[in-house]
This record gives C-alpha cells, sequence and structure tokens, in this order.
C-alpha cells in the first residue's frame, strides 16, 4: 500500500499525453516512409509502383515535381524529419522549452498542410492525375496538423 501512495504523487515527466505522442511518432515515420520513397525514385528516375493508376508517374514526371531543382518530396521528407526530431526534442526538454517545441512542430505541420493542399490542386487541376503516395503523404500531413494544434492547447491552456 505504501508504494502504491507514492506512484500517485510522482508527477508525470512531461504532460504530453503518451498515446498522442506514440500516434504522432507513428504518423511521422509513415511520412518519412511515403517521402523517403517518392525521393528515392525520383533521384534514381524509377518508375513509382502506384497500381492500377498511372496517375503516380505522370505527378512524378510533371513540370512541378521539382522546386528550386530540387524533388518535392524531398521537401516533404524534410519537414517529417524535423517532426520526428521536435517530437523526441519535446520528451528530453524541460518545461519552459516545451511551448517553443510545440510551437515548431505545429508551424512545420501547418507549412506542411498548405503546401499538400497546393500540390493536391496541382494534381487535380492543372496535372490532371493523382498520386495516391502524394494524397497518402497530404492525409498523415493534415492528421499531424490536428494532433498539433492539440497540442498547442494542452501546453497553452
Amino acid at each position: 500500500m505504501e508504494g502504491s501512495a507514492n506512484l500517485k504523487t510522482v508527477p508525470p515527466a512531461s504532460p504530453v499525453v503518451a498515446w498522442r505522442w506514440w500516434l504522432m511518432v507513428l504518423l511521422t515515420c509513415a511520412g518519412i516512409g511515403v517521402a523517403g520513397y517518392l525521393s528515392y525514385t525520383h533521384l534514381f528516375e524509377l518508375p513509382v509502383i502506384c497500381g492500377e493508376s498511372q496517375g503516380c508517374d505522370l505527378v512524378a514526371q510533371s513540370v512541378y515535381a521539382d522546386m528550386f531543382g530540387i524533388p518535392v518530396a524531398v521537401f516533404g521528407l524534410l519537414a517529417y524529419i524535423a517532426l520526428l526530431v521536435l517530437l523526441i526534442a519535446r520528451r528530453r526538454i524541460g518545461e519552459n522549452l516545451e511551448a517553443y517545441v510545440t510551437l515548431a512542430m505545429f508551424g512545420i505541420s501547418l507549412l506542411g498542410v498548405l503546401f499538400s493542399a497546393y500540390l493536391t490542386y496541382l494534381e487535380l487541376f492543372v496535372i490532371l492525375a493523382v498520386c495516391i503516395w502524394c494524397v497518402a503523404s497530404a492525409l498523415i500531413m493534415a492528421a499531424l496538423f490536428v494532433l498539433s494544434i492539440w497540442e498547442v492547447k494542452s501546453v497553452n491552456p
């Protein structure tokens, strides 16, 4: 009984809800996988596995697949890696910096959602082809954005 009383008085190491943090890590790793695959196929000029659809190759070969000479997928990969680093850092830093890291996560995911919306617009209305990998990345980033809003609210009540 004495041991269980001590457990109740020990404050949690971080206000981050464990399941939400793990979900964000899982989504970020999935995003790294998708963006990494798209980066790899683009850099080595390989066909994108897209099932029955040819939309992935049409999107990957469009003039919009590069920005400033860099594959668009690389920007996504860097964003997902940055989010993963921030998620890990958030678990290791003191409470005084936690709000800043959380806001950085929110900012990166907001930029990711806005950029994904722009790319989706290009797919639907300019390129006239849809890449399922790109849609998957957009959905992952949207989920991370929603979770980051939740995180900002939990840190700054």
